[in-house]
């Protein structure tokens, strides 16, 4: 299996420690990359809103980012960490994920599970936790699993639970099977599905949407719905249609 870590902490303390420990989890064959966010350098998102509006190779600092972007297509798992920084993510992280806005209009990683990996040395790590995973299950992430620790500021981590989530994460990612979407991820995808059928589309969008086909199916094609799942896209997707023509 080949994994990426994409680590938005600046420093390497509890949270890699537990990064590392859970990595010890995901197989002896298996293949690493790691993109330290600190040692990237991405500059600041300046809102242009190029990536949404022309396409995400519009984007200024599309030589940094994009590598980032062509390593989680490469990889089986992904493996994405932060501590818990004023209640969220680092600004390293956020600033990552504000340059792949773009991925919201236009999800693409339906067969990608993630290990969302965070620690505090008070609270909010939950929450924390959340935010990553609404916002890769946004870029059509199809599992996330979350290890979150508080470790009051100390540097001990509690290694049997890192462990037994790690397992599970591996397990999934090594069984290629692909899990049924949550409602609400069903919901986005028929909003911007029907964005992009609409009058006036965004060009970019329009573009992926039609390029890929999937403004042709209720959900990405190699995920299978189930029947109620299926009945419920075609009914929200009539709906968006009458709501948003």
């Amino acid at each position: 299996m080949k994994y990426i870590i994409i680590n938005g902490s600046p420093r390497k303390k509890n949270t890699w420690s537990m990064v590392k420990q859970a990595k010890a989890n995901l197989g002896e064959d298996a293949e690493f990359e790691e993109i330290q966010l600190m040692k990237a350098k991405i500059p600041m998102c300046n809102g242009c809103f190029k990536c949404i509006m022309e396409g995400e190779d519009h984007c200024p600092h599309q030589d940094i980012v994009q590598p980032i972007i062509d390593k989680i297509r490469w990889a089986d798992g992904i493996v994405i960490a932060s501590p818990v920084y004023a209640m969220n993510v680092t600004g390293l992280l956020k600033n990552f994920f504000d340059h792949t806005a773009y991925l919201y209009h236009r999800p693409e990683f339906f067969d990608k599970k993630a290990l969302i990996v965070v620690s505090t040395a008070g609270a909010g790590q939950k929450d924390v936790a959340k935010y990553i995973d609404e916002t890769l299950r946004h870029w059509g992430f199809n599992k996330n699993y979350k290890i979150t620790y508080a470790c009051g500021g100390k540097e001990d981590i509690n290694r049997e639970e890192i462990n037994k989530i790690a397992q599970k994460f591996h397990k999934d990612v090594s069984s290629k099977k692909l899990h049924s979407p949550k409602i609400m991820d069903l919901i986005f995808y028929n909003v911007w599905r029907v964005m992009a059928l609409s009058e006036d589309p965004l060009e970019a969008d329009a573009e992926y949407w039609e390029s890929t086909g999937l403004v042709n199916y209720d959900f990405a094609p190699n995920v299978n719905l189930g029947i109620l799942k299926k009945i419920f896209a075609k009914i929200m997707f009539s709906i968006l249609k009458r709501v948003m023509k």
